[in-house]
């Protein structure tokens, strides 16, 4: 096992993560626990809605701060970031933005989330794109059978920076790299990156970018992160509503002008309390510093996977370097038959796991301990 960073001695998992008291969670790849800093932005701002309405709020400027938050967070430009509901809405922002032409082409996989997967098939069924899905081979794939599929056609490569069933990574800089010396747009689903893998959009060389805040950022669901290259901006037609206008707040003024920046995707009101609780979670994420939280998933995955092949278990994620991610997928030696049972089992003892497409799946964060992936081993029949 790779030694494990310690935390900051001020880091009190048990004070920011109560859930540690009562269960061994190893299930972030679904829906994490949100962190004490977004359960308290919650609270002070349903405190607030309740007493003083917007009297005292300010809740807006306290979105523009947790905009230049989340930017920071990725690389970007503040003027790059906008608010969607989920990681869907964003990816159908590109899909149902671009003007697509008869003929053109969509490289994605075959295994994506379908957040990643229904948005082009709309587009193919109602406008003649062709969707090309590539198959993985043992849990994994190779660049170059990406980039081998890119033709004088593709317009989009559209990929999920770590695949959801099996936890592969992408080296999407090489791939961002390729596209854009190609003219080729690039969209990624980083929701099973973003606060656990480093993500740089601008080293990458992403176009659009998509992520929920309810996976590895440790808030709640319904608030999410979606990036557009500046010089992209004017290229997706947004969907219109009264707040993605130059004068949103000139309620009795008609100049139907749409923001220059990322804002002209956020066609109405914020769900605020959702984003204030984001931007909570991604400070404290930030004060820890994604390469000591990267560094401790490193580890702690890396012991998940020995104890598993010690027990007999077969780890269908890759242990490539590049390859790995928060999530390590595994089957059981009596087969797929028997996970539903297991989770099921796991759960009476009060340890989370998943069962995604025939696999087994465990996903611990950095405040989760070599302890915990002991329990669970010890759990599994």
């Amino acid at each position: 096992m790779h030694a494990i960073p310690d935390l900051p001695n001020d880091f009190n998992p048990a004070v920011e993560f109560p859930i540690v008291r009562s269960w061994t969670f190893l299930n972030h790849a679904a829906v994490a626990p949100i962190s004490r800093p977004a359960h308290q932005a919650i609270v002070e701002f349903a405190d607030q809605a309740m007493h003083d309405a917007y009297l005292t709020g300010k809740w807006y400027k306290k979105i523009e701060q947790v905009r230049e938050s989340a930017a920071d967070l990725i690389g970007a430009r503040k003027s790059e970031i906008a608010f969607a509901k989920n990681t869907s809405e964003g990816i159908a922002f590109v899909a149902g933005g671009l003007d697509w032409q008869p003929g053109d082409e969509v490289v994605s996989t075959a295994v994506a989330y379908p957040s990643m997967v229904y948005p082009w098939m709309d587009v193919a069924q109602r406008l003649g794109v062709r969707h090309i899905e590539l198959d993985e081979l043992q849990g994994r794939f190779t660049t170059e059978q990406i980039l081998n599929a890119i033709t004088p056609r593709t317009r989009v490569v559209a990929l999920s920076h770590v695949e959801f069933a099996s936890g592969f990574r992408h080296d999407v800089a090489k791939i961002g790299r390729f596209c854009r010396d190609r003219g080729v747009l690039f969209c990624v689903d980083a929701i099973q990156s973003i606060g656990v893998v480093p993500v740089n959009v601008f080293d990458m060389n992403i176009d659009f970018l998509s992520a929920d805040g309810h996976k590895w950022l440790l808030a709640p669901e319904g608030a999410a992160i979606f990036y557009c290259r500046q010089e992209l901006l004017s290229q997706l037609r947004p969907e219109i509503g009264w707040m993605n206008v130059v004068n949103p707040n000139n309620f009795g003024s008609r100049n139907f002008t749409l923001q220059s920046d990322a804002r002209r995707f956020e066609c109405g009101s914020h769900n605020v309390p959702g984003v204030l609780a984001l931007g909570a979670s991604i400070r404290m994420l930030q004060k820890l510093t994604l390469p000591l939280i990267h560094q401790r998933v490193e580890a702690l995955t890396s012991y998940l996977r020995q104890r598993l092949t010690e027990k007999g278990y077969r780890v269908i994620s890759s242990s490539q370097q590049g390859e790995t991610s928060g999530i390590i997928a595994f089957e059981s030696p009596k087969g797929p038959d028997s996970h539903h049972a297991i989770v099921h089992e796991l759960e009476r003892q009060r340890i989370v796991i998943a069962e995604r497409v025939g696999r087994l799946r465990a996903s611990p964060h950095f405040y989760n301990t070599p302890a915990d992936i002991d329990r669970l081993i010890n759990a599994l029949p």
